[in-house]
């Protein structure tokens, strides 16, 4: 499997998994009666930059990578998977999810978020949790699965450093007969 940048020219082969995904409304809060046009400029046109993982000539899926936020959040990452269904089952979710936090961090950005992981897309939620992500919070019935009706979606989060940030120490919170003990103790006389 070869994982390179996507070109415009790419587009119209990776089209019918987009629109096959986006019309199932099983993972992506997109409008299903989005076009070709639109859903390049989504993809391809708005991301700092998109990739594909292809085989043999044979597109399997794409990844774009963009800030999830701007200013004082910029250094926080977003991005989107799609993988054709002939591909599922062969890592290449895994393989692009990997990539692009390599990217990422060639990129200088030092976590990734997913603000939206349906979670009934159970497969997907497994693999960002096996591949280190967090569940940091649950969005209750935030998608309208067209099976399962209205489901929870998951905000996942991973530090992409090697170390996590050190939290500092919480404050002590101290009464104020503990503060008259520790400054009387200070003050004890020394017998003479």
């Amino acid at each position: 499997m070869d994982i390179r940048p996507m070109r415009a020219e790419d587009f119209a082969a990776f089209w019918p998994t987009f629109r096959d995904i986006v019309a199932a409304r099983e993972s992506y809060a997109l409008d299903p009666a989005m076009d070709e046009d639109a859903a390049r400029r989504w993809w391809l046109e708005s991301p700092l930059e998109t990739w594909l993982a292809e085989d043999g000539g044979q597109l399997l899926g794409s990844y774009f990578l963009k800030p999830n936020a701007a200013g004082p959040g910029g250094h926080v990452c977003n991005c989107g998977y799609m993988v054709a269904s002939a591909a599922r089952g062969r890592g290449v979710a895994r393989a692009l999810c990997l990539h692009s936090q390599q990217r990422a961090r060639e990129r200088g950005f030092l976590a990734m978020q997913f603000n939206s992981v349906v979670e009934s897309n159970a497969a997907a939620a497994a693999l960002w949790r096996k591949l280190g992500f967090d569940v940091v919070g649950r969005l209750p019935r935030a998608y309208r699965h067209p099976v399962h009706g209205l489901v929870d979606c998951l905000v996942m989060y991973k530090w992409l450093e090697e170390a996590r940030p050190a939290m500092p120490e919480p404050a002590r919170l101290i009464g104020r007969k503990n503060i008259e003990a520790i400054v009387s103790r200070s003050r004890k006389r020394k017998p003479q």
